[in-house]
């Protein structure tokens, strides 16, 4: 083979040897394109997946502290009815204790009113009742109110001249904790 033929074969032997090189940087190029726009997709999926995720813990942890709120707010409203209402269970013992005071006081006759030790149980009577008055305590005013079904408990009717369903008659007094009824009056009503 001449000289020329040899060059021309060798230039040949280059040329398709760099269309084979472009052809496999372009191959390598064209896999890393689909190779990275498949990481793409995958990494977008991926990211979807990891923002439903956050989005989910997200309305957890909304959920979470609304829970704990309530949950502060009923423990502290249960904390303050406690302090409110404590003295309940003592001041029914000693409502039960001032009514046979006054009853003792009521059935006393006239020589015996102007007594010390009458005098000396009216003040008990009065300092007892402060003292519940004190604590949020107070008595009911039932006698010639009308009727209330959720402050009197009815245990008689009488035809009176009173207006129809009007407290006549206090057979014991009621009494109320910071406006919650601690024992209702038993009364007796007009018809």
């Amino acid at each position: 083979m001449e000289k020329g033929d040899e060059n021309k074969k060798v230039e040949v032997e280059e040329e398709v040897n760099s269309n084979i090189e472009a052809t496999q940087e372009e191959l390598l190029t064209s896999n890393k394109e689909v190779a990275d726009e498949e990481d793409k997709e995958a990494m977008a999926l991926l990211l979807e997946k990891k923002e439903e995720e956050a989005k989910d813990y997200y309305n957890r942890l909304q959920r979470l502290q609304a829970d704990f709120m309530n949950y502060k707010k009923r423990a502290e409203k249960e904390k303050s009815d406690i302090y409110l209402y404590a003295n309940e269970k003592i001041a029914v013992d000693l409502l039960n204790i001032i009514d046979n005071l006054e009853r003792a006081v009521s059935s006393a006759d006239e020589n015996q009113k102007d007594t010390s030790l009458f005098k000396g149980i009216e003040l008990v009577i009065k300092q007892m009742k402060e003292t519940l008055k004190k604590h949020g305590i107070e008595e009911i005013e039932a006698l010639n109110r009308p009727f209330d079904m959720n402050l009197h408990h009815a245990v008689a009717q009488e035809e009176s001249e009173a207006e129809a369903d009007t407290v006549v008659e206090v057979f014991q007094k009621g009494y109320i904790i910071n406006n919650r009824v601690l024992r209702p009056a038993m009364v007796k009503v007009a018809k």
